[in-house]
């Protein structure tokens, strides 16, 4: 199995190192962009979108992550962080994947939901938690629509990177979590 590095700056660290290792992943917090070298895959987890990205500005991240030519899964804000364009927030995306993303999208805390999604890659529905979560306005050509919700695209891939909008990380269910994996593994 892979080794898997999960972004450590802040956010649902913790969650996400529990499920990789629940499927027999090594994880790791990366907290230094020199650790980088050491995984096959990173993930930007859920949490704050502008409080992680000026964390990765002081400690050296932006460049670092820019570069990683290995896979990225990035969940919630992950999602912003990775994506072209954020309107609103110039400075946040780093441009790994050609989406327009709308930071909380669906809403304040107190919106937040459960529903089941249809997701290409797997048999059967999952059921996604959303938490402020982003919503995608805008994908190219090249970007592979993995599922939408309301009429919004809130799972994606291009290239070595996978997004999400919802938590997968607080679920049982590991299955979205092994389409990442699969990608690292074919990486």
């Amino acid at each position: 199995m892979p080794h898997v590095g999960v972004l450590g700056l802040q956010g649902a660290i913790s969650e996400h190192i529990k499920q990789l290792e629940s499927i027999g992943c090594t994880a790791a917090v990366i907290k230094t962009p020199s650790e980088l070298s050491s995984i096959d895959g990173l993930i930007i987890p859920g949490g704050e979108s502008t409080a992680i990205k000026k964390l990765m500005d002081i400690y050296g991240f932006t460049d670092a992550i820019q570069s990683f030519s290995k896979p990225i899964f990035g969940t919630c804000a992950g999602m912003v962080l990775l994506a072209r364009e954020a309107p609103g927030n110039p400075d946040l995306p780093l441009g790994l994947i050609d989406l327009v993303v709308q930071r909380n999208a669906s809403g304040r805390q107190r919106s937040s939901f459960e529903t089941s999604l249809a997701i290409k890659g797997l048999d059967e529905p999952f059921n996604a938690i959303f938490i402020r979560a982003p919503y995608c306005l805008h994908a190219s050509e090249e970007v592979e629509i993995l599922s939408a919700y309301d009429g919004h695209i809130v799972a994606a891939k291009q290239r070595g990177i996978l997004v999400s909008s919802f938590h997968p990380e607080l679920t049982g269910d590991p299955r979205f979590l092994r389409l990442f994996i699969q990608m690292v593994k074919e990486a």
